[in-house]
């Protein structure tokens, strides 16, 4: 035969080698894809393991920094307390954080007076109340002054705070007043009948569905919830009497709600003067220097808000699995 014949015929399997069928070739991909995968997986979960070993650590950081930031000396300043959004449970205008807030700020003998910086349309009465009473508590046991400055707001709860400031700053187009309390919802049992909508809502005592948007409201229960906000508006009242003292030039709309801007409130005797922070500070408490004494969202904190309450639990799975990498 020629060479030709030689190169182009079809070379039989040397004796005793195995021979691999598809099957066997295909197998062998798919584990080695299969192997890639789960290295890869491995990969990834170790990158994950580690970036929230360094949020967390992050976290904690910044949580040291910022204490260690508080209990650092400071010279004679003016103590801020900023005031602002609702003053509700869970905000940042929550008795809680402004409470701890105050205390700092009194007990540190560098503040020679604290400034409440208001910006609120108001909120809890109940909050308020707390924060007012701890106000009074705190002066009395450090003779320290309290000074309230306004900024856009101080209306309804904010006000009732500000009532426990030896004086009032305000600038002449703020909001200053609302002296009222107020209790809101809807009624829809009306249009229920209208298109046969039965309300099946089980008490056990009468009054226990009392302001129930979908159930009417009777005369005595009315009458009932009338009476508690009329007593709820007269301890607000007598707040601010007390706060105020003979400053108050009472009128029949004082306490009805109606708020007014800065330079009609001084004239009413709600608010004393016109001035800013820092006036306040330079010119009243003569301590230019202001340290905030705020409690305020540090990094961590806004990741975790942004990212949703999981971070917290992946830094933890993390943590607990360190040992686990394989």
């Amino acid at each position: 035969m020629s060479s030709e014949d030689d190169t182009s015929a079809p070379r039989a399997p040397a004796s005793g080698a195995p021979q691999r069928s598809g099957w066997d070739s295909a197998a062998e991909q798919l584990v080695r894809l299969y192997l890639q995968d789960r290295r890869s997986e491995r990969r990834w979960r170790m990158f994950f393991r580690l970036l929230w070993v360094v949020v967390f650590a992050a976290f904690t950081w910044t949580f040291l920094s910022d204490r260690l930031h508080a209990s650092a000396p400071a010279g004679p300043h003016t103590a801020l307390v900023e005031v602002r959004g609702e003053i509700a449970a869970d905000t940042e205008a929550s008795a809680e954080l402004l409470v701890s807030a105050l205390k700092n700020a009194f007990e540190d003998d560098g503040a020679q007076a604290v400034v409440l910086r208001i910006n609120s349309p108001g909120g809890s009465p109940v909050q308020a109340g707390i924060v007012y009473d701890e106000i009074k508590r705190l002066k009395a046991l450090h003779h320290k002054k309290v000074y309230a400055v306004v900024e856009e707001m101080c209306a309804s709860g904010a006000y009732y705070i500000a009532a426990a400031a030896d004086d009032i700053y305000t600038d002449k187009a703020s909001v200053v007043g609302s002296i009222g309390v107020l209790m809101d919802s809807f009624g829809f049992n009306g249009v229920m009948e209208k298109y046969g909508i039965e309300r099946r809502l089980l008490t056990a005592g009468v009054n226990k569905g009392i302001g129930d948007p979908f159930s009417p409201l009777t005369d005595p229960q009315r009458a009932y919830l009338q009476a508690t906000l009329d007593q709820i508006h007269q301890q607000f009242i007598a707040v601010v009497k007390e706060g105020r003292g003979e400053r108050l030039k009472e009128t029949p709309d004082t306490f009805s709600g109606l708020f007014w801007n800065g330079e009609e409130a001084i004239k009413l005797g709600l608010a004393d003067h016109l001035g800013n922070l820092d006036y306040v500070a330079r010119e009243v408490v003569h301590a230019e220097d202001i340290i905030d004494y705020t409690p305020k969202e540090n990094v961590a904190e806004r990741l975790a808000k942004r990212f949703g309450a999981s971070i917290g639990a992946g830094a933890v799975r993390a943590l607990s699995s360190l040992g686990h990498i394989h």
